[in-house]
């Protein structure tokens, strides 16, 4: 069973060693954070405007899915076209403009490291990254088809289909953007980890409750009542969290300090 106290004590004793760190004061944070958060929006807005030079094949892709099986969207508002090629574009601008988003809170937060901790720059940006975009094309390539073949064709084959931008967009984020969130658990276990809130034991430990979330996770996200499809759709996230021990031991403080009481 999961120890509520024993996991906010451990937040807390991390938080107020952080605070022992040479850092700056709170005036120099808010300053620090508004350079970052003005960085931020430049590389979006450069993003956004990328993305909408090419607005035209990125709306074509979105609805690739739903024209393989001979269907098109609609619109019943006349400003729905505009909205779904502005959020096609501003989604677009994201994912282009998310390594360098990235790497001002990589700045934003690096006071608050140590100098050990800093190394660890690539390797989250990489998998920060890596781990969204395969969450995002398992979403786009194999659940997203299947859930439109199931729902629209299969279930749906007594009845004309009337798809609107509106609701093929929702559906579309719920699906890519959920994966490619779910896919970041690693990213959240290595922080977790590092600063000593979470361990490989406890992970391990609690491993029938990820299971139990994993499952819920992928009942709301599958198409189909079948459980080997939903198997299909959880064995990624239960990898991922297994995964996530492997790199809660590699950079856990228990570790390190074994190491270090070796040398």
């Amino acid at each position: 069973m999961v120890d509520a106290g024993e996991a906010i004590g451990k937040a807390r004793a991390a938080v107020t060693e952080r605070a022992e760190l040479p850092g700056m004061s709170l005036m120099e944070h808010l300053d620090e954070l508004r350079r970052r958060i003005v960085h931020s929006a430049i590389y979006l807005g450069l993003g956004f405007g990328i993305a909408w030079f090419f607005h035209d094949r990125i709306v074509g892709f979105l609805q690739a899915p739903l024209n393989h099986i001979g269907k098109s969207l609609v619109f019943t508002h006349p400003m729905d076209a505009l909205n779904l090629y502005l959020q096609a574009s501003l989604l677009s601008g994201v994912i282009l403009a998310s390594p360098f988003i990235l790497f001002q809170v990589w700045l934003f937060i690096a006071p608050g490291l140590y100098q050990r901790e800093k190394r660890f720059v690539i390797p989250f940006m990489t998998a920060t990254i890596g781990l969204f975009l395969s969450g995002a094309a398992f979403g786009y390539y194999y659940v997203l088809p299947g859930a439109i073949k199931i729902l629209v064709v299969d279930m749906g084959h007594n009845f004309t289909p009337m798809i609107t931008i509106e609701d093929y967009t929702s559906f579309f984020l719920s699906i890519i953007l959920g994966l490619g969130i779910s896919f970041e658990m690693p990213v959240l276990i290595f922080f977790l980890a590092m600063f000593g809130i979470v361990s490989p034991r406890f992970l391990w430990k609690n491993f029938q409750y990820a299971i139990l979330a994993v499952f819920i996770v992928a009942a709301v996200i599958c198409p189909s009542p079948d459980p080997w499809t939903m198997c299909i759709y959880a064995i990624p996230m239960l990898s991922l969290y297994t995964i996530g021990i492997g790199v809660a031991w590699w950079v856990h403080p228990s570790r390190r300090r074994a190491k270090e009481a070796q040398a």
